[in-house]
């Protein structure tokens, strides 16, 4: 149970930071949408593999970055690299998701 616990006080973390919430609210708005044009059950498998995906990445992305600013405050370019490497990893992650919801909505509109 201390393990549970411990991953909600790490999601607690992770919703303080504003990129995290932002990510939270485009994936409520993508099951809005799902729930309007009206999703077959694979499409909601899709859609809900491409949300937790994308607020998994964006999650990581954030524990690397204050790692990164835990290790050294000052401009390092060695940590830019890594930064910018898990913000590549949620940028990949979002335009698959893109992907997937424009694919949907082409689907119900032709």
């Amino acid at each position: 149970m201390k393990k549970f616990a411990d991953s909600f006080e790490g999601l607690r973390t992770a919703l303080a930071h504003k990129a995290v919430r932002t990510q939270c609210i485009l994936g409520l708005l993508a099951v809005i949408g799902g729930i309007i044009i009206k999703l077959d059950h694979y499409e909601w498998l899709a859609f809900i593999i491409c949300i937790a995906t994308v607020i998994s990445c964006e999650v990581m992305n954030t524990a690397i970055e204050r790692i990164g600013d835990y290790l050294n405050m000052e401009k390092d370019p060695k940590i830019k690299t890594i930064k910018d490497l898990s913000s590549a990893a949620v940028l990949v992650s979002s335009l698959g998701a893109l992907c997937v919801c424009i694919l949907c909505v082409i689907r119900r509109l032709l």
